[in-house]
């Protein structure tokens, strides 16, 4: 499954992103690459949760 990802530049530095069919996922990084695996991270964490909450939208999933 591919979700959409939005991902903003940071006031002080870096960037944040967060995962509109999860809601509530967000996280950081100072770097990309940084940003990437924590959302890796974050969407395992996140996804597990909405999943048991029933707050999973699979309507913008490809």
């Amino acid at each position: 499954m591919k979700l959409k990802v939005i991902v903003h530049p940071a006031q002080e530095g870096g960037f944040w992103a967060e995962v509109p069919a999860i809601q509530g996922c967000a996280t950081q990084g100072e770097t990309l690459e940084e940003l990437q695996a924590n959302l890796r991270d974050a969407i395992e964490a996140c996804a597990s949760g909405a999943e048991r909450f029933n707050r999973l939208d699979t309507s913008s999933c490809n």
